[in-house]
């Protein structure tokens, strides 16, 4: 097959006609010829209205039928998408719409209530993706567009709309498709460029490792916006045939147990955060009892325990899915100790928004515990160190999968490719003999001990994690000293009688059991504790840099 990312777009409609092909979860189902239909319509729109080939076309919303829609109708007519997540306030949304001269903007009709349209002088006209409405035109062709849409899809398709008249945008691989704006843990956003063999290398890929089929079901539940969400639970799986379902809501552990019980998913992918969720809501409270964790240090029972447990892990999840995979943010050591015990079928991988996103993988059964798997085909993958097994350098990959560069900047692009194509990732690691990558943090993020040694907080941040009553935590570096800041699991504490004073003798004993397992370098002096969760990327990842100057 030619290198076209479309060609996979255009195949799976006609190869799928008849298939249910996204779900708004507890709402309807398309079918994939509902999905064309419905992709021929914007496009008519896009046309009448004067769109051309290559302009830029926003999209904001909660993931849905109708985002995917949007989606697909905007990569087939050969225009350029510019997702935008929708958790972005309202300044950030006018920002990038700006940034991206985008011409059309659709949006979702929650974020659609924050937003000013005056603020966006370029835009030629708004469309609320729910129905696919107009909700602003500063163009009579766009107007009459809309209006004699049924009539221009009557007219182009007179006796009725078949497969053979699927057409779609032919893509070259140099070609711009989409322009993704980092949220960026540690600066402001950046425009990300992604081409079509971005797309069509990540798409393939997955092909090339994962084994979905036609009419296999998968929950959409990280955001679409998002490399990570867009390339694994939607683009595939659309390619394949799959049943796609969207929760439409805010992904609660409450939500999301429902959706797996009811929908039983034949792949599951996440972020540690879903998964450490569910394990503490569903299945560790079961595993907890004294009698249990007696009976798994006794080896010959111990085998049948972990069966037990495992299959409750597994229903946890639907128990249809014949593996879990895990990126997007570091995992939980002890978490991932557990799951790697009772065998559970999970690996992790790695990858950034610049890569669209895959950079290393392996198969859960050759996944290597603690790592982030190996080089991903049509990928190269290096460490910047004279020792990369044992000295912690850079990662630096290059490859079909990565970004043409920054949207309007050459110099952050500079920055971040250098002249042999190497792209610099900022984030730490070592590679063994056998190519498997660890992650041992962001440079960004990494912090100088009094000495000068390495400090990573996200390792610290690790232990932290698992005592009492913290549910989330960052480690900052004030006046030399390191701080713990805590945002305490608030229901835990009061459902066992604590008050805000408890809290503090509660988090003053973690600290101190704490420090028993750190060096003296790394060591915590203080812990501060906040009453509201901490500001989140889209990969769930803490905004540290609002976080460094916290007083206390």
């Amino acid at each position: 097959m030619e290198q076209s990312f479309n060609a996979y777009i255009e195949n799976s409609v006609k190869n799928n006609w008849d298939l249910d092909a996204l779900t708004d979860y507890k709402g309807a189902t398309l079918q994939y010829k509902d999905v064309a239909r419905k992709i021929e319509k914007l496009r008519i729109i896009f046309e009448a209205s004067g769109i051309k080939k290559g302009d830029k076309i926003a999209l904001c919303g909660r993931n849905s039928s109708h985002w995917g829609v949007t989606f697909f109708a905007t990569l087939t007519y050969g225009a350029v998408i510019v997702p935008i997540l929708h958790e972005f306030k309202a300044d950030n949304v006018h920002n990038i719409v700006n940034h991206s001269e985008a011409k059309l903007l659709f949006v979702g009709d929650q974020v659609w209530e924050n937003l000013n349209e005056a603020a966006m002088p370029i835009l030629e006209g708004i469309i609320l993706v729910n129905d696919f409405s107009l909700l602003v035109s500063r163009s009579k062709k766009l107007t009459n567009a809309r209006n004699n849409l049924n009539t221009l899809f009557g007219q182009k398709f007179p006796k009725n709309f078949r497969k053979e008249h699927v057409s779609y945008h032919k893509d070259n691989p140099e070609e711009l498709a989409a322009i993704n704006y980092t949220s960026g843990t540690t600066s402001y956003s950046k425009g990300v460029m992604l081409p079509y063999h971005s797309f069509w290398s990540n798409t393939k890929f997955a092909f090339e490792v994962l084994s979905l089929k036609p009419g296999d079901k998968i929950i959409s539940m990280l955001p679409m916006a998002h490399a990570y969400g867009l390339a694994f639970e939607f683009l595939y799986e659309f390619a394949v045939g799959c049943q796609i379902y969207f929760l439409t809501r805010t992904p609660s552990p409450k939500i999301i147990s429902q959706a797996f019980a009811e929908v039983k998913p034949n792949l599951i992918i996440a972020v540690p955060l879903i998964i450490e969720k569910i394990m503490k809501k569903n299945v560790l409270p079961k595993i907890q009892t004294p009698t249990i964790q007696l009976l798994l240090k006794l080896p010959v029972v111990s085998d049948k325990i972990k069966e037990r447990i495992r299959n409750q892990v597994v229903q946890a999840f639907g128990g249809n899915f014949y593996e879990v995979i895990v990126g997007g943010a570091a995992f939980n050591q002890e978490v991932e100790q557990f799951l790697r015990m009772i065998d559970f079928p999970y690996t992790v991988g790695y990858g950034m928004t610049e890569c669209g996103p895959i950079i290393t993988y392996e198969d859960y059964k050759r996944f290597k515990e603690g790592s982030c798997g190996k080089a991903a085909s049509r990928m190269e993958v290096k460490i910047l160190s004279d020792d990369p097994a044992n000295k912690v350098g850079e990662i630096v990959c290059r490859g079909a999968n990565v970004m043409l560069g920054y949207y309007k900047n050459p110099e952050a692009t500079k920055e971040a490719i250098d002249e042999e194509g190497w792209l610099h990732t900022g984030d730490l690691g070592v590679m063994d003999a056998q190519g498997n990558v660890t992650i041992k943090g962001r440079s960004k993020n990494m912090l100088l001990g009094p000495n000068g040694q390495n400090i990573y907080p996200e390792e610290i941040e690790d232990k932290l994690n698992n005592m009492p009553y913290v549910a989330e935590c960052i480690v900052v570096q004030q006046n030399e000293k390191l701080v713990g800041l805590i945002y305490p699991d608030l229901n835990e504490a009061f459902a066992n009688g604590l008050k805000n004073e408890d809290l503090e003798r509660v988090m003053e004993e973690n600290r101190v059991n704490l420090n028993t397992t750190l060096p003296a370098y790394s060591q915590l002096a203080k812990m501060k504790i906040y009453l509201e969760e901490f500001e989140k990327t889209p990969k769930k990842s803490i905004k540290r840099f609002l976080y460094q100057e916290a007083k206390g």
